[in-house]
């Protein structure tokens, strides 16, 4: 049996990483001419080009991983089917059941690669790709750093015009706080000329501003030349952290900024959809190749152009079926750990249930 399994494995990776690199060489070919305009009218460097591709390969490798998965467990089944090696497997006494398990372990490693892959690796390649938009594609997209907007508490809205990464100081802001009880009443609000963080103290000072309170009908003004406020809940680092997009994130980063958007007193489901999703996504490979060997195993008129086409459409119609979940969730119809796995829960089912109808 270990013969058969290290035959299996090797015919199954080789074909991976063939489907792996064609579909790469296409997706890259595709962007590029879907791109060319930009790259020309910016006047993008060849070095810039070649840096942007590389970190984009990170992101189009997490893309087509389930596809590749499925094609080539597709193929590996389909030559063996074709070349009478699957009819030999079955005189030999072992059954369909034994035959898929190496197929299963390795789309299993790949889905447990793929959680720190797609939680960690691509993220961090996406922050490149998208410096690289902003900064020389010039996509109209707003630069980290400028117009900042986000709500520090429930009742505190915090406005930045420019903050300056090297010197941790904000520039141009502005600090709004609500009525506990009726937030649409305005309190206090600070209009300042800039603000910087003291390591020391832990706070942040107000330089060159004014501070108003609004009480009744009435409004007093006080200038400040220096004020410490200590009841700002975000760092330096946070500031520009809080501009990320979440493909941008990490799976630490994503907790920990749900957790944040649950503190200021605002909803959190789209960042936590997009964490449940990470993990979920990761194990399509598993879900796709448990639902098409059972096809691929027996012979169809057709051959094998029909069960690539049969399994290709079921892997679409998972996809989408995962996305159309994902809008369900973010108009809050599901729980967000519910809209992440249900489409995988689904198929998954009827993956075993087609496998249990497969002639032994």
């Amino acid at each position: 049996m270990l013969i058969l399994d290290r035959y299996i494995t090797k015919q199954f990776i080789q074909t991976i990483f063939f489907g792996l690199l064609v579909f790469i060489m296409i997706f890259v070919i595709i962007d590029m001419f879907e791109k060319l305009d930009d790259f020309i009218d910016k006047d993008v460097p060849k070095s810039i080009i070649f840096e942007y591709y590389i970190v984009f390969l990170p992101e189009i490798i997490r893309l087509i991983l389930p596809v590749s998965v499925l094609l080539a467990g597709l193929f590996t089944v389909g030559k063996m089917v074709n070349q009478n090696e699957l009819t030999a497997i079955k005189a030999a006494g072992v059954s369909i059941y034994r035959f898929i398990i190496p197929f299963l372990i390795i789309a299993f490693l790949i889905s447990c690669f793929s959680i720190y892959f797609g939680g960690y690796t691509v993220p961090q390649a996406n922050k490149r790709r998208v410096y690289i938009e902003q900064n020389h594609m010039k996509k109209g997209l707003v630069n980290a750093g400028t117009n900042i907007f986000f709500q520090d508490t429930k009742t505190k809205i915090v406005t930045i015009s420019y903050y300056d990464v090297e010197r941790d100081q904000a520039n141009r802001i502005s600090i709004q706080e609500f009525d506990d009880n009726k937030q649409i009443n305005l309190k206090s609000r600070i209009d300042a000329e800039k603000m910087k963080f003291d390591s020391l103290t832990g706070s942040w000072v107000i330089i060159n501003g004014y501070q108003r309170f609004f009480v009744d009908d009435s409004i007093k003004a006080d200038k400040i030349d220096t004020l410490f406020i200590n009841n700002l809940n975000f760092s330096p680092a946070e500031v520009i952290k809080k501009q990320r997009k979440p493909e941008e994130m990490t799976l630490t980063e994503l907790s920990e900024y749900s957790k944040e958007i649950l503190r200021t007193g605002n909803d959190p489901t789209r960042i936590e959809i997009e964490y449940h999703s990470r993990f979920a996504f990761a194990f399509s490979s598993l879900v796709v190749i448990l639902f098409g060997l059972p096809i691929s195993i027996n012979k169809r008129r057709g051959g094998l152009a029909i069960q690539f086409g049969i399994n290709l459409l079921i892997t679409f119609i998972y996809l989408i079926f995962m996305k159309v979940s994902q809008s369900f969730g973010k108009n809050g119809v599901l729980e967000p750990i519910i809209t992440a796995w249900i489409a995988n829960f689904i198929f998954l089912a009827a993956a075993v249930f087609n496998l249990y109808r497969v002639r032994k």
